[in-house]
C-alpha cells in the first residue's frame, strides 16, 4: 500500500462539512505556498475544516501565473518550462507533500481543474479561420482567411515524460488573437469547427472564453483528457475536483467524465463546478443536464449577499435565500461569501462589504443546508489590498463543527431582524444554538429552543451582547442582537469551551 493510500485510510470522519478555498489572487510569488499549506493543515482541522480547495497546480504561461493561464497540465512544478521549474506555489514534490499533510490532518483535498483553454503555445501554425462577433458568437462577421495562431504545444522541457501528446490546431476550436491580424473584438473560429451547442447562452454561445479554446468534441482531446485526469489522481492523491468555468464546456462532457471516473475508481469522488451565473434557472438547468453528478457554487446566493451588503437596511432579509441553490437544491449547493474572482480588481468583482460579512458567514456556516466554503482572505485578511480579517470568523467555523446540529427552526418574520434555532442532537454534547442577526436596528427574537433546554442559561458566543438569556418553562428564550450585527447564543458550557479554546 502506498503512502497516499495509507494516509487516505487515516482520514478523520467528521460531520458538518466545511470547505476552505485555501488561496487568493494576490499571494506572493515566492514558491513557498505548498509549504505554508502543509504547515497549517492541523490548525485548519482544529477549526473544523474538512476539505480544502487548492489553486491550480500545473504550469502556466509564467511563474507569476495564479493558475488559470494553463500551459502544461502534466508539469506540476517539475520541468524547466516558461522560464521556471517551480510554479508560483512551489514544486511538484512540495505539492504532493502538502496533500499528504492535509490527509494526515483528516482533510480532503479538492484540486482546481481548468480544461477549457490553453495558453503560451510553443509554435505557430497557419490555419484557415472565419471570424465571429465576440458579442454574439453565432454571428459570423468575416469569411475564411489564413491566420497565424500559437496553436502547437510540444512541451519541449518535459520531452514526452508522462505523455507524448502534442496539441495542434486540430485540437482547438478557435482563439481571440493571432499573429498576423490587428483586429479587436473578434474571435477566430478555425475552419470546419463549430462552437459546442450546449453551453451557456450568454454572448449567443459562451463556448469560447479565452486563449486557445479546447475542442471537447475531438475524440483525441477527450481521450487525452481522461488519461491526464487518471494520471493526476494517481500521482497526487487528490480527493475531489473543483471544475473551473463549466458553463463554457459542452454540458454533457462532465456528466460522462465523472460517471466514467467513478465507475473506474469505485470511489464517489466529489466534484463542485463553477457555473458563474446569478440566474438560478441556469444553475438548475445545468445540474439537470449533468444528471446532478456534481455540486455547484451558489453564485445566486453570493449576489444576494453582495446586494444586501450594498443596500443597508433597505434589503429585506426575509428573502436572503430567495432564488438560490441553497433553497432550491441544497444537496448540490456549495455556499460561499466571496472568492478570488470577486476580489477587488478581478474580472467578477462583487466583493461583499465588510460590515455584512460576519452576517453572511453565519448564514452559510450555522445552518443545516449546503456545504459552506470559507475564503482564505476572509479568514486571514489580505495585506496587499489592506483588507481585514472577518471578525469572529474562526469562532463561527468552530461553532459550526461543534454545536450547529439538530432540528432547525426559522424565524424569518421581520425585514431586518431574522433568526433561527438549532436544537442540538445527542451525538454532539452541548450542541444547539440560537442565532439572531440584523441589517438595520438591533432587535429581539422570542424563539423556541424546546423542552430539553428549559432552565438553561445562554450566552452570546461572539460577545456582542453581554447579558444572559434564561430559557423559560415553555422552552422559549428572548434572544437579542445589536444593529448591523449578529449574536450566536449557546448554553454556558459551550460558551466557556469557546473562550478556553479561542
Amino acid at each position: 500500500m502506498s503512502d497516499i493510500e495509507q494516509n487516505k485510510e487515516q482520514k478523520i470522519v467528521q460531520s458538518n462539512e466545511t470547505m476552505m478555498q485555501y488561496f487568493e489572487w494576490y499571494l506572493p510569488n515566492d514558491g513557498l505556498w505548498w509549504k505554508r499549506c502543509a504547515a497549517k493543515a492541523e490548525n485548519l482541522h482544529e477549526l473544523g475544516v474538512t476539505a480544502v480547495w487548492l489553486p491550480p497546480a500545473y504550469k502556466g504561461t509564467s511563474q507569476d501565473d495564479v493558475g488559470y493561464a494553463v500551459y502544461d497540465m502534466y508539469d506540476l512544478g517539475e520541468f524547466d518550462q516558461k522560464g521556471t521549474v517551480r510554479t508560483k506555489y512551489g514544486t511538484k514534490e512540495e505539492y504532493v507533500e502538502a496533500i499528504r499533510a492535509f490527509h494526515e490532518a483528516g482533510i480532503r483535498v479538492f484540486a482546481d481543474i481548468v480544461l477549457n483553454h490553453r495558453m503560451g503555445g510553443d509554435e505557430t501554425e497557419e490555419v484557415m479561420a472565419v471570424t465571429d462577433s465576440s458579442q454574439d458568437r453565432n454571428q459570423q462577421v468575416g469569411g475564411a482567411r489564413k491566420v497565424t495562431a500559437w496553436s502547437k504545444f510540444t512541451f519541449p522541457g518535459r520531452a514526452g515524460k508522462y505523455s507524448d501528446f502534442v496539441w495542434d490546431h486540430r485540437h482547438f476550436t478557435g482563439t481571440d488573437w493571432v499573429e498576423n491580424m490587428a483586429e479587436s473584438g473578434l474571435i477566430y473560429r478555425f475552419a470546419g469547427k463549430k462552437w459546442a451547442r450546449e453551453t451557456d447562452p450568454e454572448n449567443g454561445n459562451y463556448d469560447y472564453l479565452m486563449g486557445m479554446n479546447v475542442d471537447m468534441n475531438n475524440p483525441e482531446v477527450v481521450k487525452e483528457t481522461k488519461k491526464w485526469l487518471r494520471w493526476y489522481i494517481e500521482e497526487t492523491g487528490i480527493d475531489g475536483l473543483r471544475l473551473d468555468a463549466v458553463k463554457h464546456i459542452s454540458f454533457p462532457f462532465y456528466k460522462e467524465l465523472l460517471k466514467e471516473l467513478r465507475a473506474r475508481t469505485g470511489e464517489p469522488f466529489p466534484a463542485v463546478g463553477e457555473y458563474w451565473s446569478g440566474d438560478i434557472g441556469r444553475l438548475l438547468h445545468y445540474l439537470d443536464c449533468v444528471d446532478n453528478e456534481m455540486s455547484l457554487f451558489d453564485v445566486a446566493l453570493h449576489y444576494n449577499f453582495y446586494n444586501a451588503s450594498t443596500s443597508g437596511n433597505g434589503y429585506d432579509m426575509r428573502g436572503i435565500f430567495a432564488n438560490t441553490l441553497i433553497s432550491e437544491r441544497p444537496e448540490h449547493a456549495v455556499t460561499f461569501v466571496d472568492n478570488h474572482d470577486t476580489q477587488y480588481g478581478q474580472s467578477l468583482q462583487s466583493f461583499v462589504q465588510d460590515w455584512f460579512k460576519p452576517i453572511a458567514y453565519a448564514l452559510i456556516l450555522l445552518r443545516r443546508e449546503g456545504v459552506p466554503c470559507v475564503f482564505y482572505s476572509d479568514y486571514y485578511g489580505n495585506p496587499v489590498q489592506n483588507r481585514p480579517m472577518v471578525p469572529n470568523l474562526g469562532k463561527l467555523m468552530k461553532l459550526r463543527s461543534t454545536y450547529a446540529y439538530g432540528e432547525q427552526v426559522d424565524y424569518f418574520d421581520h425585514p431586518n431582524v431574522i433568526g433561527w434555532v438549532r436544537r442540538g442532537d445527542i451525538a454532539h454534547a452541548g450542541s444547539g444554538m440560537a442565532v439572531v442577526l440584523s441589517n438595520g436596528d438591533g432587535g429581539v427574537k422570542r424563539m423556541e429552543m424546546g423542552p430539553a433546554f428549559i432552565g438553561q442559561t445562554f450566552y452570546d458566543a461572539l460577545g456582542n451582547c453581554p447579558e444572559q438569556v434564561l430559557i423559560d418553562e415553555e422552552g422559549f428564550g428572548e434572544f437579542r442582537t445589536e444593529g448591523g450585527n449578529l449574536s450566536v447564543w449557546v448554553r454556558k458550557s459551550a460558551f466557556e469551551d469557546l473562550v478556553i479554546n479561542e
